[in-house]
């Protein structure tokens, strides 16, 4: 049991690094500072961005439910 949340856990880490880095700035960071917020966000969020936004909570809840079930294994066990 341990090492299947551990496996998941170690996937979910992974992707969701990815979705992270895949979402577009909005704005107000350290890119900002330097001069790199030119753009503007004209016309709100696309379906894609939407998607991908589920999928990144969706992902980020994976990992919350294994970092909580491997706290619970590793101390009951």
């Amino acid at each position: 049991m341990i090492l299947t949340f551990s496996i998941l856990l170690i996937l979910s880490s992974v992707l969701l690094i990815v979705l992270v880095l895949m979402h577009k700035g909005r704005g107000g960071g350290l890119s900002d500072m330097f001069g790199g917020g030119v753009s503007s966000s004209l016309g709100g969020s696309s379906v894609a961005e939407r998607n991908l936004d589920r999928i990144t909570v969706g992902t980020a809840v994976i990992w919350g439910i294994c970092c909580v079930a491997l706290g619970l294994l590793f101390t009951y066990s």
